[in-house]
């Protein structure tokens, strides 16, 4: 009867243990937030129904209540008084620095120095509530809300807009784009929130992007001798091609690792399903 108890005992301790286990799991592996995933808009859709905002070009950022986190999951190092104005519920935003500044911020979250002034400028464009009840329109009144009750520069929700019909959203782009921003996010007005890809949140951008893996550098020639010349990379459905156009010479020289995933954009596929005109866009996961 004694060893029976003890086997209980030391099974319900596991449990506990596991039960409080953080969001890296016990394996210490990051787990993947829940998030809302986009489609690409195209022209049969009538964006009458959808709120319009700009894509930021930044970082998406999942705060759980206690933790701000990247898409894998993996926290992120921020300063103690920028995550002090986040409330105790679930967001969905973007870390932004403005337009045609993601490397910069990239690079300050790689760091993490929460102690860097750069910090200053970030902010935390909020842009959905995880789990939130209603529609995507009442959610957007309750974005606002929580932005307007935080009360600080850093925080803001993402604007959304309504526009009448295709030609009124094309201009829209149209302005965005010549801005320097990336394209616009088309969010169904009417859609509850689901996690996964819908066409409840469509993306509208000049270019196509996909995201593929590096298999293997390949070697550069002539000024590119010595270092990578392009990247041999596999889409998730198994197809390779090369991406070297958009590769600094900095990425040359210390090129994505073999497994990462990188972010490319093309103009449409060849009758053979690869991309034409593949360019290299980013590192998709940040460490």
């Amino acid at each position: 009867m004694r060893y029976l108890c003890i086997r209980r005992l030391a099974l319900h301790t596991l449990l506990a243990l596991f039960c409080l286990a953080p969001a890296t799991g016990m394996t210490g592996a990051a787990t993947p937030p829940a998030v809302m995933l986009a489609e690409r808009y195209h022209e049969a859709i009538d964006p009458a129904g959808y709120w319009v905002s700009e894509k930021l070009d930044g970082v998406r950022a999942i705060w759980d209540g206690q933790q701000l986190r990247l898409r894998s999951g993996r926290p992120i190092v921020a300063p103690p008084w920028f995550l002090a104005a986040l409330p105790a519920q679930r967001l969905d935003g973007e870390l932004w620095l403005g337009r045609r500044r993601f490397d910069e911020l990239s690079g300050l979250i790689r760091r993490e120095a929460p102690d860097d002034p750069r910090w200053r400028e970030v902010r935390y464009m909020l842009f959905e509530l995880p789990g939130g009840q209603g529609d995507f329109s009442e959610r957007v009144e309750g974005l606002r809300a929580i932005a307007a009750s935080i009360g600080v520069p850093w925080v803001q929700a993402v604007p959304q807009r309504r526009v009448a019909d295709r030609r009124a959203l094309q201009a829209l782009f149209d302005e965005v784009v010549r801005g320097g921003g990336e394209g616009l996010m088309l969010h169904r007005a009417d859609a509850a929130w689901t996690a996964g890809r819908s066409d409840a949140l469509l993306k509208l951008t000049p270019w196509l992007d996909a995201e593929a893996r590096v298999i293997a550098h390949l070697p550069g020639k002539g000024r590119l001798a010595g270092m990578t010349g392009s990247l041999l990379v596999e889409t998730p459905d198994g197809r390779r091609f090369r991406v070297g156009s958009g590769l600094t010479d900095v990425l040359r020289r210390t090129p994505p690792a073999p497994g990462t995933l990188v972010t490319y954009r093309y103009r449409e596929l060849t009758p053979k399903g690869l991309p034409r005109f593949p360019r290299f866009l980013r590192v998709r996961e940040l460490p």
